[in-house]
């Protein structure tokens, strides 16, 4: 089972204000030109299953509309959740570990998970369990926010795959994780 990151950041590495305000994000993607994606689509059409936390879930719940279509999406909570009837049936809660929760996925035969919002990326980040990171950094310097990455208890080593700068400021790096016993 592959598992990936594919997320966007300030210069200084932060994926949201403190208040977890995407003001910036925003503006940024206004001047993406009409129909650049940034190889989003591709990306979503390779995932079996997005795995987001709690604080995500709910930032993207409102937004208003449900971007993710009947993608299969797991909410991961250590507290129940409670899902709005208007959202797929493809969106399921769970409070285990991200290391039980992968092994229950590929005995469902799933192959490649998309992991999203800080503290889950942090979590699977720092047992090991990311294979890939897609980060888009945005040309803007924030000073202060939720940070991507937190502290770990050891390095996580990075073979670069490729970059690509585009001509409206965003520059997207893709990296394996180098799973060093």
């Amino acid at each position: 089972m592959k598992v990936s990151v594919y997320i966007a950041t300030s210069l200084d590495g932060f994926i949201a204000r403190k208040d977890d305000a995407l003001d910036w994000l925003d503006e940024a993607n206004a001047t993406v030109p009409e129909g650049e994606d940034l190889g989003y689509h591709a990306f979503m059409e390779s995932v079996d299953v997005l795995v987001m936390g709690r604080k995500t879930f709910d930032k993207v719940l409102s937004f208003g509309q449900w971007p993710y279509g009947e993608t299969r999406v797991v909410v991961l909570s250590r507290s129940p959740i409670s899902l709005p009837s208007s959202l797929p049936d493809t969106v399921t809660h769970s409070s285990q570990s991200p290391r039980v929760l992968l092994e229950r996925l590929a005995s469902d035969g799933v192959e490649h998970v998309y992991v999203d919002g800080g503290n889950t990326i942090q979590s699977f980040l720092s047992v090991g369990l990311v294979d890939e990171i897609t980060l888009t950094v945005i040309p803007v310097i924030l000073g202060d926010g939720i940070p991507l990455f937190g502290s770990l208890e050891h390095d996580v080593h990075l073979t670069h795959l490729r970059t690509t700068a585009f001509d409206f400021g965003f520059v997207q790096t893709t990296y394996l994780v180098d799973h060093r016993t």
